[in-house]
């Protein structure tokens, strides 16, 4: 009987140590998983705070990719951080409304154009080269694909190009005046803060995501404009 314990006891102890061993270099191999190094962002875009002049409408939104770098924690690897680089451009609707971003002015024009000629639609795009890091969670930290996941934020972006485009130009009874197919575009970005600092959350299963971020200084200069900041709703997909 004692012989026989013995044989149970030095054999649990050599599967423990095999355990142990195994899971050693699954932790190990961690830095080869797939884990969110590749993520696109699609979604709904908002200026918060934003005054009557400034009518935005339709649907607002963002399109971003980034490429990161995921680094599980030595100590728990359902922990992680990550950062990388991509671009975000976020493009804003407006109605009956021109946003003149080439005026001579000091202040940022938002020019109610409902009695004169004006576009039927009429945006405003920005596009930023944006930094981002996140602190992440995943429940099954050796598949990603397959696991709930959570991360929060930070980005800093750099504003590359600010443009309006106006297209259809109507008159004030919604006449076309040379076409459906007339574009007018407009280039300058000395309204818009050149600098973008966010914070960022998501939350999903799998590839798929909910996100949401929220851009803490003003999205136009200091004394360019209303103080307005953007707040995004989206969906992230990402993998590899």
């Amino acid at each position: 009987m004692k012989k026989t314990l013995l044989v149970l006891l030095s054999l649990s102890a050599s599967l423990l140590a095999l355990s142990q061993s195994t899971d050693i270099k699954k932790k190990l191999d961690l830095s080869n998983r797939a884990a969110d190094h590749f993520m696109i962002q699609y979604g709904a875009d908002s200026w918060t705070n934003r005054p009557d002049s400034v009518r935005t409408s339709g649907f607002s939104r963002h399109f971003n990719i980034y490429f990161m770098i995921d680094k599980p924690f030595k100590n728990n690897p359902k922990f992680s951080i990550a950062y990388g680089i991509g671009i975000g451009s976020s493009n804003m609707f407006f109605k009956n409304t021109k946003v003149d971003v080439k005026a001579n002015s000091t202040r940022l024009p938002f020019t109610n154009v409902d009695s004169t000629n004006h576009f039927s639609k009429f945006k405003v795009t920005n596009i930023y080269a944006e930094l981002p890091v996140e602190l992440r969670y995943f429940s099954n930290p050796e598949n990603p694909g397959k696991s709930w996941k959570a991360a929060l934020g930070v980005k800093v972006g750099t504003l590359l190009k600010t443009y309006s485009k106006g297209k259809n130009l109507v008159t004030k009874t919604g006449a076309s005046v040379y076409g459906n197919g007339y574009i007018e575009k407009e280039s300058s970005k000395r309204f818009f803060n050149g600098t973008m600092l966010a914070v960022t959350g998501r939350i999903g299963y799998g590839i798929i995501s909910l996100d949401a971020g929220y851009q803490f200084n003003g999205v136009l200069k200091d004394g360019a404009g209303p103080s307005m900041n953007k707040f995004s709703l989206g969906i992230t997909f990402s993998g590899l």
